[in-house]
């Protein structure tokens, strides 16, 4: 983790039109709260303002994977934040880089930390090569500041800044992203986190010792290059946590008994099961607040929908490293041929060295699983992440994508987040090699014969009206 974050400030000037998310005068901008950067991808320790909050209740401040929360200042008794719209390179796993935009030097932007009650006003300048405007997702706040450029504010242009301002009506989990060039600027990394804390004990918000959050996104990075390729709708190779993939997603951890929440939005174009391993949880909010009660159940796996939050909580009473990711298997992989034949079941034996002859670099690969692919030392292209990768203490993982674990000890600290290393399996608790002797070879089965005079023949387009797509 880093606690630290470098400052720099931004333009004497800007434009003077008046509006409902407003633009910013030349006067008004030499006062703008300052515009705090973080370029590093590690997870920043939660940031705690110092005494209580203006709304005057300590809260547990919420540690966001990779990520960090923006610090605020108070001006006449409202927060004042200062986001920063740019082009941002981001560490997406050590030696893969990404061009993306994002905010404060990072993509997603930092997540925004306010108590229910807090007026918050959030000046929003562009470095951007075009326009842009921020939506509050989820938010209950004046028309005018919803964000959605052309209806409810024109775009934010180019060099210039906007500010919102509006009140933290409700406590829960939100998220903020772009309502101009939407397609474009989602798909380059803009987005980030907002959580807005009870400001009484809320007799659905329970208190927990350890708070997380973080984005589901996905970027389209063909291998070789470093920016997305942004008119991709759902075969992106690069899918990630806060735009991080593993084994570049730091864990989660937990001291043995702590009870923990976790926060996870969705801003790509599918669905996400979420699963953890070793752990019951409940589903105790989403976007539009906390979830009664009585509507809670134990899960292990929770589907987050596209656009949508979902806040999961568990005590982490069971030690051990515990698998966590994203249940599509093709989720959890690193970028991906999708147009690569399946070669399970097919026999090289007598064509490797002639392919070789005419492909030297030919490699069989495939016939047996892609297992191999965890070891292999092929040579990728420059900036390439490859497909399987992650190495644990008995052997590779082989795994990418949207996968990280879960740590649980008896002697980690309370609030020390840094990552305790490999668990220590107690003597007979871990599966274990059987000898039975030697195992009988795999056998290929025989193909059944196909029927004498058998032909496939596809039906033409008008054969079949009633199947006419609309």
């Amino acid at each position: 983790m880093t606690p630290s974050l470098n400052r720099r400030h931004f333009f004497a000037g800007a434009a003077a039109t008046a509006v409902a998310a407003a633009s910013v005068s030349r006067v008004a901008l030499a006062a703008l709260p300052e515009a705090v950067q973080q370029t590093s991808a590690d997870t920043a320790a939660p940031w705690t303002p110092p005494g209580v909050t203006g709304a005057g209740r300590p809260y547990h401040p919420v540690v966001t994977l990779n990520g960090w929360t923006l610090p605020w200042r108070m001006n006449n008794g409202v927060k004042e934040f200062h986001l920063v719209a740019e082009p941002v390179v981001r560490e997406v796993a050590p030696g893969f880089l990404v061009n993306m935009w994002g905010y404060n030097g990072q993509s997603p932007g930092p997540t925004i930390e306010v108590v229910e009650g807090d007026r918050v006003r959030l000046y929003v300048t562009n470095r951007l090569p075009e326009h842009t405007t921020i939506h509050w997702h989820g938010q209950r706040l004046p028309n005018g500041m919803d964000g959605v450029g052309g209806l409810n504010q024109p775009a934010i242009p180019a060099g210039k800044t906007f500010v919102y301002e509006f009140t933290a009506r409700r406590p829960g989990t939100f998220m903020y992203h772009p309502h101009a060039d939407e397609m474009v600027q989602m798909a380059m990394g803009m987005m980030g986190f907002w959580v807005t804390h009870p400001k009484q004990k809320h007799p659905l918000i329970d208190d927990v010792q350890r708070d997380y959050c973080f984005l589901l996104n996905a970027f389209d990075v063909e291998p070789g290059s470093m920016t997305p390729q942004v008119n991709t709708m759902l075969e992106q190779n690069i899918w990630a946590w806060n735009s991080r993939v593993f084994p570049g997603i730091t864990p989660l951890v937990a001291r043995l008994g702590e009870r923990v929440r976790v926060r996870v939005g969705n801003l790509t174009m599918t669905n996400h099961p979420v699963h953890i391993h070793g752990i019951e949880f409940e589903v105790t909010g989403t976007d539009g607040g906390p979830t009664p009660k009585g509507s809670r159940w134990p899960e292990v796996t929770t589907d987050v929908a596209v656009g949508q939050m979902r806040q999961i909580e568990f005590v982490a009473d069971e030690p051990g490293d515990w698998a966590m990711h994203c249940h599509k298997s093709h989720h959890t992989m690193g970028a991906m041929g999708h147009s690569v034949p399946t070669m399970i079941g097919a026999d090289h034996r007598g064509l490797v060295k002639p392919l070789q002859r005419a492909a030297p670099d030919y490699m069989v690969m495939g016939e047996r699983g892609m297992a191999d692919m965890g070891e292999m030392q092929m040579e990728l292209p420059a900036n390439t992440f490859p497909m399987m990768t992650g190495t644990g203490p008995y052997g590779p993982i082989e795994m990418g994508g949207m996968f990280t674990t879960l740590k649980v000890r008896a002697d980690q600290k309370a609030g020390d987040y840094s990552d305790p290393g490999p668990y220590a399996l107690p003597p007979g608790t871990q599966a274990r090699l059987v000898e039975t002797g030697a195992a009988p070879a795999a056998t290929r089965p025989t193909p059944p014969a196909q029927p004498a005079g058998a032909t496939v023949r596809k039906p033409s387009a008008d054969a079949n009206p009633s199947h006419a797509h609309h």
